[in-house]
């Protein structure tokens, strides 16, 4: 019954926010709410949320001083120069923004946080793809799987939960993997080159000059079949009308670009690059809990950039927005982890899915695994598959002679369907700063994501890691 009732529930929330008809908050409060009734626990709900907020807290923390820190860190300008080259490498061209997207996203990930990757992505392409009229769920989509392909690194965390639950060391885990992860950021370097190519069909492109120094009342001429020496029309004027957008609403969210704002820190542009180094190593080093390491990064930033009280409300009052949704949703999904964990849930699907493998099955238990990753880790979290259902598998594995390491290896296959999982704060973050909405997101990655995690799966069998 409780299996039932645990995939019901998950089923719910997905098809109501999937078809909006419930916000995200909503859906992860209230419908584990009346689930936890349904099981006959709804006395306990407070302790299971109670349990579940305080099992978060970190993660929230973390998340609100560190979208203040990138906050300050984008408005002082130390991420232009970024935007700047990647525009000069996409050369306005939709196809190449989207790749660039998508190794920026690589790059960033190797700080082994879902969070920050997903900040400084959006801050530096998000004003890029606004201007452009270019999809956001691409933007969101591309971000989240390279990540979640990057996610694998030791420091990222699945890799050490399943080395701490079967009992092995991590590189020995993680370096045979490479080659079939390499596959696999290939597959989403590829996968963006193909919807870059949709997009450019789409919008054609622009020149640099046209994208950075807007004027008044011009309009680009369509070129011939949106090839590299298309246009794209587009009236560039103070409420003139483009695709359906406010084309003042247009240049103030393009504003990241702005040479000439206020909260520019040139002066301060080394100091600002070396604090952001030391944040990203002592994260890496583990000198100090990540949100701690935020918490300080953050009232330095503040303190030397806006050395004025007024001028630090300001920045705070700026980024009030972005505090707010991600802390809210991280809270909210607390009560649905809570729920999940604490009326028995998870343990029973976990069996469920178990005990349901045929017995034939038993020689190929890493493949089995491997393919159990994608629902497993999309629908709980990690701590609750690597600790909770990962030790059985293995162990059926050893029954039939598969080894835990191969077992451990083919347990990380999900992880890029699992970062755009609605149980990890981090795609929050994304969505939250593109300004996608979380139903969107989800119907465009979740097909490519999981074929991007069957590329990995079937790359690591090829190669005989799996």
């Amino acid at each position: 019954m409780l299996t039932i009732l645990g995939f019901a529930m998950i089923a719910t929330f997905l098809v109501l926010i999937m078809m909006k008809k419930m916000s995200p908050i909503a859906a992860l409060v209230l419908i584990p709410a009346l689930f936890c009734v349904f099981v006959g626990k709804g006395a306990h709900l407070g302790d299971y949320v109670i349990e579940g907020v305080t099992s978060l807290a970190p993660t929230a923390a973390m998340l609100m001083f560190a979208i203040v820190y990138f906050g300050v860190m984008i408005d002082v300008g130390l991420f232009d120069p970024i935007v700047r080259g990647i525009l000069k490498f996409a050369k306005a061209d939709p196809m190449r923004i989207v790749v660039g997207t998508a190794v920026l996203a690589a790059i960033v990930s190797l700080d082994g946080d879902g969070s920050t990757t997903f900040m400084i992505t959006v801050s530096a392409m998000y004003p890029l793809y606004k201007r452009l009229k270019m999809s956001l769920v691409v933007l969101t989509g591309v971000a989240a799987m390279a990540n979640g392909v990057m996610n694998t690194l030791p420091w990222g965390g699945p890799t050490a939960r399943a080395a701490t639950a079967l009992k092995l060391d991590a590189s020995d885990i993680f370096v045979p993997m490479i080659p079939a992860l390499l596959v696999g950021l290939l597959f989403v370097f590829v996968l963006s080159y193909a919807l870059g190519l949709r997009e450019r069909k789409r919008l054609g492109v622009l020149t640099l000059d046209e994208v950075l120094e807007p004027q008044e009342a011009e309009t680009v001429l369509v070129g011939a079949g949106g090839s590299d020496d298309g246009k794209v029309s587009m009236t560039k004027a103070t409420g003139g009308a483009g695709s359906g957008t406010d084309a003042e609403d247009t240049d103030d969210d393009f504003q990241g670009l702005d040479p000439n704002r206020d909260t520019l820190r040139p002066r301060l542009y080394w100091f600002n690059a070396l604090l952001t180094v030391s944040l990203l190593t002592a994260m890496i080093m583990e000198w100090l809990p990540i949100p701690v390491l935020f918490l300080l990064g953050a009232a330095l930033a503040l303190t030397v950039n806006f050395p004025r009280i007024p001028d630090q409300r300001a920045r705070l009052a700026a980024h009030a927005d972005n505090v707010l949704n991600v802390s809210g949703m991280v809270f909210a999904a607390a009560v649905f982890t809570g729920v999940l964990q604490g009326t028995g849930m998870v343990d029973s699907m976990a069996k469920w899915m178990v005990d349901v493998i045929p017995e034939g099955m038993g020689p190929h238990m890493a493949l089995v695994t491997g393919l159990l990753s994608l629902p497993l880790t999309y629908f709980m979290s990690n701590d609750g598959f690597y600790f909770g259902v990962l030790p059985v598998l293995a162990e059926a594995g050893a029954a039939h002679g598969v080894s835990p390491l191969e077992m451990a290896r083919a347990s990380l296959v999900g992880q890029p369907l699992h970062m755009s999982s609605p149980l990890v704060p981090a795609v929050y973050v994304l969505v939250g700063m593109a300004k996608v909405e979380f139903g969107d997101h989800t119907r465009f990655v979740v097909k490519w994501a999981a074929a991007t995690c069957l590329v990995i799966l079937g790359a690591g069998i090829l190669f005989g890691i799996i």
